[in-house]
């Protein structure tokens, strides 16, 4: 039996074995299809780079790719519906601006780079002879093969886990050299799960705003020197992860989707109008570098004050945002959601511009209301400057003594309108006519009174006090008083500014001078009961040190004396820093009061008569009255904490900063950032450029505008 035994044994456990074996060669040869991913090209800082389609588009790019529908029909919208991708060509196409044209690739298989590390994919056709040497190495288990590259580079395959790329030191090098005569080997991946890449899963496709976005001076947007089209991108990216951090109740039950930001670009149509040539012919040679970035930065403000191409502005921007909101709902047609504007430096001035000089659609055709420009009348502006630009050269006029015709003296701004005359010259007439009646009243009170009207001499000078005359003061019984407002204007320049397709819900403004340019045109201050024609919201957002911002309240306030709103941080939270200082000063104004409290009870007891009688009853009295008072302040500032030094609640104190942004706070200032507090001049620039990134501007937005649509943040921010 034990012979037997010991014969028995010894096959169960060849037998075993060999299963093990077998299953294990099965797993190992078993062979698995690589998943693809779709990439596009795109050259960044004059290296090409190659940046993976989010996963919702590259599932999107192979379903169109696998269909049976005709090559040239498969046309797919990538990333937000802002780019087009042509499969047959493997091109990608942006829609809405321009923008050189991408190569894209269904890649499989990567090598990493030989300077900033990172992977490339190779080309489809040599991905698909990698994918068949790898099948048929897994499947017969026999490795290290080689293959060439249409370059002339080498490629082994030592095992699943180790494949390498040579790249030859010469071209004349042929298969006789050594891998390590052939250069550094580089790493090579199959699969993009198997290579360190940041893949976007996507974006909402529900859009519930459109907000278009004009960019300032120069072709550079940002500290890097970026475009608008690259500044936007990161502008939008922030407002997708702000959607994600502070309205995430809302999209769990999609309730909302994202908001699209489109850039406006009119510098490039500016500067391709030959201007730039004429620059050059009288820019002296010296200091090239800095006479050719103000020729091309500097220099669009003084463009934009020049009425040549100040209508060459507002024409490019207005249309350009009419083009891209019909191109949007034409590629979007079941858009619902409102638009708004966005400016930055001065193309915020620019919208500003093309917002008072809009047509409300509301008004009468008999020009029952006034016009909508931003003018001295109710709800306008006041102490105004008239049209900037040329003397007025009237119809008829002649050397310096223009003769209009008669009919013209008596006609409305809406007839003159109606006769097809331009803003311009029709706002040079009305002044023209108004200044004209204005000369032949001075004439007339200098005139010698008949005896007996000696009181109607003294009440003159004091219809002349004001620098203005007053809305509604005209004794035209048709338009006179109206002719009276239009005759104080905005100073802008003589233009034609084009109308849009459409109402904006809000204005935001970011580092806007506004204010500064309405002082220089001459305005004074804006009328509280003014608002926008056709937009009923305004936000001037700007940072404490942005040297190019100014403020808009003080105008439409002067008399009053506080501070802008101080933007919350997008934590929730003030920063560290605004917070220990508010704590020092806080701590200081207590210590002060105290310690003057404690040297008047001293000095009183010092200077007081020493009388027995009164001595302990007067120094009880001034105790009390020590306490007293210190018990006030410490209810004061229990009661009312002291707001930083930019920035305080809405309620507290109530002030009226008129209809302008709907009776709402107007002026918000962000938060600086600790380092920033070190040095204000140092990040003055900085300052003026921070906006793109700025989580705060953006959750400001998103905040007011889908208040609008009443969803509010998940929590209230202090």
């Amino acid at each position: 039996m034990s012979s037997v035994e010991q014969q028995g044994e010894p096959p169960p456990v060849s037998n075993s074995s060999s299963t093990c074996e077998v299953v294990e060669a099965d797993s190992v040869n078993k062979y698995e299809a690589v998943a693809p991913h779709w990439f596009y090209s795109k050259v960044i800082d004059s290296r090409e780079r190659w940046i993976p389609f989010s996963r919702q588009d590259s599932e999107k790019l192979e379903e169109a790719h696998n269909s049976r529908r005709e090559e040239e029909q498969r046309v797919v919208p990538a990333e937000g519906g802002r780019y087009d991708v042509h499969l047959q060509k493997r091109l990608r196409h942006a829609v809405y601006w321009e923008e050189e044209v991408s190569e894209v690739r269904r890649c499989t298989w990567f090598y990493k780079g030989d300077k900033d590390n990172k992977y490339i994919p190779y080309p489809e056709s040599f991905s698909e002879e990698l994918e068949e040497t790898y099948m048929i190495a897994v499947t017969l288990d026999e490795w290290k093969r080689k293959l060439e590259s249409p370059t002339r580079e080498v490629i082994i395959l030592h095992n699943p886990k180790l494949m390498v790329h040579y790249q030859p030191v010469a071209t004349s090098d042929d298969w006789g050299a050594t891998p390590a005569e052939q250069g550094r080997p580089r790493t090579v991946k199959r699969g993009v799960e198997n290579i360190s890449v940041d893949i976007p899963c996507g974006e909402p496709l529900q859009i519930d705003h459109l907000v278009f976005v004009v960019h300032g001076i120069g072709p550079a947007c940002d500290i890097r020197f970026r475009s608008i089209i690259q500044c936007v991108n990161d502008f939008r990216a922030v407002s997708l992860s702000m959607l994600q951090a502070h309205f995430k109740k809302a999209q769990e039950q999609q309730q909302i989707g994202r908001v699209e930001f489109l850039p406006v670009n009119w510098h490039s149509p500016l500067h391709s109008t030959g201007v730039d040539v004429d620059l050059e012919r009288i820019t002296l040679p010296s200091i090239n570098r800095l006479r050719h970035f103000i020729n091309d930065t500097i220099l669009d403000v003084f463009f934009y004050n020049s009425a040549t191409y100040c209508q060459t502005i507002v024409d490019t921007v207005a249309s350009e945002m009419n083009r891209l909101y019909l191109l949007f709902l034409q590629r979007n047609p079941d858009f619902k959601g409102g638009v708004s504007i966005a400016g930055h430096s001065l193309g915020s001035l620019i919208l500003f511009d093309l917002l008072t000089n809009q047509k409300d659609s509301s008004e009468d055709e008999d020009g029952k209301r006034e016009d909508t420009g931003l003018l001295s009348r109710p709800g306008g502006l006041s102490g105004g400057l008239g049209a900037v630009g040329d003397s007025p050269r009237l119809p008829g006029a002649a050397g310096d003594s223009p003769q209009l015709p008669r009919a013209t003296a008596v006609c409305t701004e809406e007839e003159l309108k109606d006769m097809g005359i331009p803003l311009g010259p029709r706002m040079k007439i009305l002044h023209y006519v108004s200044s004209k009646a204005g000369s032949q009243q001075d004439a007339q009170r200098q005139a010698p009174l008949p005896a007996g009207n000696e009181a109607k001499r003294e009440d003159a000078p004091k219809a002349a006090l004001g620098s203005a005359p007053q809305p509604g003061s005209g004794s035209s019984a048709r338009g006179g008083a109206k002719r009276q407002n239009l005759d104080v204007g905005l100073g802008q320049v003589s233009a034609n500014y084009p109308q849009l397709v459409y109402k904006p819900s809000i204005f935001f403004a970011f580092g806007s001078p506004i204010g500064m340019f309405l002082t220089v045109r001459g305005v004074k201050r804006i009328d509280p009961d003014y608002s926008l024609p056709t937009c009923k919201g305004f936000f001037n957002i700007f940072h404490p040190y942005d040297p190019v911002a100014y403020r808009i309240e003080p105008m439409i306030a002067p008399d009053l004396e506080f501070e802008p709103m101080l933007l919350p941080h997008h934590k929730g939270r003030k920063r560290m820093h605004l917070e220990l200082r508010e704590g020092l000063t806080r701590m200081g104004m207590d210590l002060k009061n105290n310690l003057l409290g404690s040297l008047k009870i001293a000095w009183q007891s010092f200077t007081r008569a020493p009388l027995p009688a009164v001595e302990a009853a007067a120094s009880a009295d001034a105790e009390n009255e020590a306490e007293a008072s210190l018990e006030k302040q410490t209810v004061h500032s229990d009661a009312t904490p002291e707001e930083p030094a930019a920035g305080g609640k809405e309620e507290t104190p109530p002030v009226n900063v008129g209809m302008l942004n709907g009776g709402h706070r107007i002026d918000y200032v962000l938060q600086e950032k600790p380092i920033e507090s070190f040095n204000e001049y140092l990040f003055a620039l900085q300052g003026h450029l921070c906006y793109w990134e700025s989580e705060d501007t953006v959750l400001l937005i998103l905040k007011e505008i889908y208040h609008t649509q009443g969803i509010t943040l998940d929590q209230p921010l202090q």
